[in-house]
């Protein structure tokens, strides 16, 4: 109950001592006892109490106690926003996996986004602090804060470095730069290029590689059901034969939580010039591949091993004994923060167990081919053609500038995979002023210069070839036949099944030659070049080793080949005939039987021609 004339105070309870509140009822009296109305009495009640009971407190007491709790909430507040900011990046660290590395764009990203997360933080809080009808906030006072200021400045600051960073990085200001990254030499087409046996070449595309993966997974009971078929194909070369190999992978997460103990059981294996599809089982499976989950995953594993590292491409290659690696290489940045990319190192990690070794790219291991991908080293290539006077040149008057095609393919060479494309001009258009071959393990790279169709001319011809059939020609390979530049394809039914192979001159895309085989294409490809006036093994008079031979001659007969007159010798313990052409080898008419004579030739089926009579040796009787 309350005294009359006192307000109500809308306070609440506290726990204190009864004796100050009977102090402050005495004196809430003595405050308001002048002001009764007309010396009316005015009837108070006590302040209830007890021992350990709750009173009313004062303004000020309550204001003092909301003041500590209001510190107390903002301290806490505090600390929850840093636990979540904590726990939200340590979640985008485990499934981003962003490389701590100042050469990284992504770890920029990363880092700008936190003071703009706190800022904004910041920003709502005071709206929701202080804000209101009665008190609104001031968007002037809040721009002056320290803290707006400070996070401010650390944006800004950070968006300063990472343009700046950006600009100076790019072949705009670094196209001198730019275009040194790779090292190009001339090369010799006839003798670099060496004509090699079919079984060396890779004849099936990738797509045609991919249908018969998925073929031969098919025929697989026992592994159909639980495993797909991943997706890389890597391009290699294993004992000196071009395949194409990829792992299997988990069909789904329930796959993997079944069969993760065993692992992923096994890998395909396509021979790219017979088309032999095999399965290698193999004795342990592999736990660590892009398609685990958790710390098996081989980018985490690759991540919390090698925090700093940029990873680029990653791909699946197997030893001389057929046990499998990732090879993961490491981006290197040349120019500025985040340009000029090449190849740094190469981790190699072992598929079963995850043991990881860290190369330099020149210690690679020699069974290992790709380093480098086919993209960078096209990209290299463009700078490296491109950027020869300049950025401004390149954009504008284009003069002396060259690219690549729009295409290219692999070639088996020594125990390394070389990528070839064509070169042709900027303005595009349908001829080529050379080709290119670039090693991806070494980023060797030799330049051809042989002029003559696009490959785009050259597959458009082979498909008019067979138009009747509606084949379409897969990207062509470049190969030395009879030291004329040419290109093979294979030609694909709508399935994408292999059913023809075509031959196309480099120089002269009006020779085309088709075959059901490589050899029968190869065939019909030099009679073209025959008919064309194109010198082959077949027109050329073969080159066969010459020998000598010392005697006396037993017998000599005379005989008219042709108008041309022959001698045909016979000499001592000895039944092979020797022809000499009485024309080439004048000399001859001094011998007589009896006489030691020395002579050079070449072996044949019925007879040994002559080719030279050595005079220096011979004595006559």
């Amino acid at each position: 109950m309350k005294a009359p004339g006192l307000p109500e105070r809308k306070t609440g309870f506290i726990w204190t001592n009864p004796w100050e509140s009977i102090i402050l009822f005495s004196r809430q009296i003595y405050q308001r006892a002048g002001s009764t109305a007309g010396g009316q009495m005015i009837h108070l009640s006590p302040v209830p109490y007890s021992h350990g009971s709750a009173r009313r407190i004062s303004p000020c007491m309550k204001e003092t106690h909301e003041r500590s709790h209001m510190k107390k909430s903002k301290k806490l507040n505090k600390c929850m926003i840093i636990a979540v900011i904590v726990v939200l990046a340590a979640i985008y660290y485990y499934f981003a996996l962003p490389a701590i590395n100042i050469h990284n764009a992504s770890i920029w990203k990363f880092i700008i986004a936190i003071p703009v997360i706190l800022l904004i933080l910041y920003v709502v809080q005071k709206f929701h602090t202080n804000g209101g009808r009665k008190n609104p906030v001031q968007a002037g006072k809040l721009l002056n804060t320290a803290l707006f200021k400070i996070l401010a400045g650390i944006i800004l600051l950070l968006l300063i470095i990472y343009g700046a960073g950006t600009l100076l990085s790019s072949p705009i200001i670094n196209a001198s730069r730019y275009q040194k990254l790779m090292t190009v030499e001339t090369g010799e087409f006839s003798k670099d290029i060496t004509q090699i046996s079919y079984d060396q070449i890779p004849l099936l595309d990738r797509a045609s590689a991919e249908l018969l993966g998925e073929r031969k997974m098919g025929s697989l009971v026992d592994l159909a059901s639980q495993f797909e078929v991943a997706e890389l194909y890597t391009q290699s070369n294993y004992n000196d034969t071009p395949v194409r190999i990829t792992p299997l992978k988990y069909a789904d997460i329930i796959k993997w939580f079944t069969n993760r103990k065993d692992g992923i059981p096994a890998y395909i294996m396509i021979d790219m010039a017979t088309q032999e599809t095999k399965l290698v089982r193999l004795d342990e499976g592999m736990k660590y591949t892009p398609y685990d989950h958790f710390g098996r995953n081989l980018y985490r594993h690759l991540r919390f091993k090698y925090p700093t590292y940029i990873f680029d491409n990653i791909s699946f290659e197997v030893d001389d004994n057929g046990t499998p690696y990732w090879i993961c290489s490491t981006k290197k940045y040349n120019i500025g923060l985040f340009g000029g990319q090449t190849i740094g190192n190469v981790v190699i990690c072992n598929a079963i167990t995850g043991e990881c070794t860290d190369y330099a790219v020149e210690d690679v291991p020699g069974w290992v081919d790709q380093v480098y991908r086919a993209d960078l080293l096209i990209q290299l290539y463009d700078y490296y053609g491109t950027l020869k006077h300049g950025y401004i040149n390149s954009v504008i008057s284009q003069r002396d500038c060259l690219v690549t095609t729009n295409g290219y393919n692999y070639l088996a060479i020594g125990d390394d995979v070389w990528v070839y494309t064509g070169v042709t001009s900027i303005t595009s258009d349908q001829s080529n002023v050379g080709f290119v071959l670039m090693n991806q393990r070494t980023m060797e790279t030799r330049y051809y210069e042989v002029e003559g169709a696009i490959e785009d001319s050259a597959m458009a011809s082979a498909e008019g070839k067979v138009q009747n059939l509606g084949y379409k020609s897969a990207f062509p390979l470049l190969l030395n036949i009879d030291n004329e530049p040419t290109y093979l394809m294979a030609l694909k039914d709508a399935a994408g099944l292999v059913k023809m192979y075509a031959m196309v001159n480099v120089q002269n895309y009006q020779i085309v030659a088709t075959g059901n085989s490589v050899v029968e294409c190869e065939a019909a490809y030099k009679s073209l070049m025959a008919d064309n006036g194109i010198e082959t093994s077949e027109t050329q008079p073969e080159e066969k080793e010459t020998k000598t031979v010392t005697g006396t001659i037993r017998k000599i007969a005379e005989s008219v080949v042709e108008g041309n007159s022959h001698y045909y010798l016979l000499l001592d313990q000895s039944d092979t005939i020797y022809d000499v052409n009485v024309a080439e080898n004048l000399s001859v008419i001094r011998y007589n039987m009896g006489d030691s004579i020395t002579l050079e030739y070449t072996e044949g089926s019925d007879r040994c021609s002559v080719v030279k009579i050595l005079e220096e040796d011979a004595t006559a009787q």
